[in-house]
């Protein structure tokens, strides 16, 4: 099984009906020039690449920029149309007085899965206060939370705010609370992997192509940054398959990272076993 556990999909054509929103989404995404597709086209290039399942992730940025890329009540759309392919997200803006019942909406009438939030991009600090509510309520229903980690692509987020080392006191407090630093922190990749080491409730992804094409790129950063060995021997059980798609597809990040020679049952761990093992906790309730 593939499980890609970092997916936007926001040209998914079934959400598309608005072109105002749409033009929103492009500008804040930062990608201008795809068009909406239909989600029998995603189910093709999913099958093709042989990933069965994808984690959908909205965004809130409603007292950042005025709206969402993508809602929650959209991704649980998506989620009815093909429960067996996708997974669903929620998303909050920290900023919202009425955060928590949000996420207690999204949890309990339209069934997500677990949270994103976006430091860099809704410009908070991960161990800001504000964010206890947050964190409690994650807690109170065992979802777990995907951070943006390191450097984004998309524009007016700068990337202080998702710095590996200003998720560190969130581990600490809250050690139940599994949460995912995506992209690998890029490009403080020894800041992410001390961050592993020390906190088994934290997780990273793959979802990272910054320059140059995915095999040089992950060569550069698996067994070069890091040494070729440190996955198979520290982090096997942290280590999660995500594209970034649209941005980074699955036809170029998947080859590459087979491409690693990770014996077959950490490779087996990084494509599905840690994403079931995150998402549902230790029952995998998804």
């Amino acid at each position: 099984m593939i499980i890609d556990v970092h997916t936007h999909p926001i040209f998914y054509k079934d959400i598309c009906e608005d072109p105002e929103q749409l033009k929103f989404r492009k500008e804040q995404f930062g990608i201008y020039k795809q068009s909406p597709y239909s989600i029998e086209s995603v189910k093709i290039e999913m099958d093709y690449m042989n990933v069965d399942k994808s984690v959908l992730l909205p965004e809130d940025l409603t007292t950042q920029s005025g709206g969402c890329i993508v809602t929650n009540e959209e991704i649980a759309k998506l989620v009815s149309l093909e429960p067996d392919r996708f997974i669903g997200f929620a998303s909050v803006d920290p900023y919202r007085k009425d955060a928590a019942d949000v996420l207690d909406y999204a949890f309990k009438e339209l069934g997500l899965k677990g949270l994103k939030l976006h430091p860099s991009k809704q410009r908070f600090y991960p161990y800001d206060k504000l964010l206890k509510p947050i964190y409690e309520k994650c807690l109170e229903y065992d979802k777990p939370i995907m951070f943006h980690a390191g450097m984004t692509w998309q524009p007016d987020a700068p990337a202080k705010y998702s710095h590996p080392l200003h998720f560190e006191e969130v581990a600490m407090a809250y050690p139940g609370l599994r949460m995912c630093l995506a992209h690998f922190g890029w490009p403080w990749i020894h800041e992410t992997v001390m961050l592993l080491l020390k906190y088994p409730n934290v997780y990273t992804d793959t979802s990272l192509l910054h320059m140059d094409n995915a095999k040089d790129f992950y060569e550069q950063v698996f067994t070069r940054n890091m040494g070729p060995l440190w996955i198979e021997r520290n982090l096997k059980y942290q280590v999660m398959f995500g594209t970034n798609s649209p941005r980074f597809r699955a036809k170029r990040l998947l080859p590459a990272l087979k491409g690693l020679n990770f014996r077959p049952s950490t490779l087996e761990n990084i494509l599905s076993g840690n994403a079931m093992r995150f998402i549902g906790g230790s029952e995998q309730r998804w």
